[in-house]
């Protein structure tokens, strides 16, 4: 199991978006961009895949314990800082829910019930060409014919 794995499991198990896991290892004092923790939950396939290294999950955990327990000055209940982050995300849900539905009777957000053949169909050719922007312009990309 690879440190990238290690990351994704916590980061569903408690629920946390890429927000919260800057604040979290902003309380260890490093930071890091959102598109870098992207890349950790990237497939390893993806051109923008990166590994996660030691020293990033260590901080994580570090700050994970904070953001949980507190500091020995302020403690907090972790149970009650998960409760808090899952009436958040219900929240959420309830927000993306509420948003106002179409004549058809969509959500602005979803998509038709048929989309998914919409994918496999190949776009069908208009009538009229369209002007080309660029003409006469010839692309050899090294290529020999």
């Amino acid at each position: 199991m690879t440190n990238n794995d290690i990351f994704k499991k916590l980061r569903v198990a408690l629920q946390l978006r890429d927000d919260q896991i800057m604040e979290i290892l902003e309380l260890v004092d490093f930071r890091i961009s959102k598109g870098e923790i992207g890349n950790f939950f990237r497939n390893e396939d993806h051109e923008k895949y990166m590994e996660c290294g030691d020293q990033v999950l260590r901080n994580f955990l570090n700050g994970l314990v904070i953001y949980l327990r507190g500091t020995k000055e302020a403690p907090k209940n972790p149970m009650e800082v998960l409760q808090v982050n899952a009436e958040q995300v219900k929240k959420n849900v309830k927000e993306n829910s509420s948003k106002p539905k179409d004549q058809e009777g969509r959500r602005e957000t979803e998509r038709p019930a048929n989309a998914a053949n919409f994918s496999n169909k190949r776009p069908q050719k208009s009538k009229v060409k369209p002007k080309p922007i660029v003409e006469f312009v010839k692309y050899n990309n090294g290529k020999k014919k």
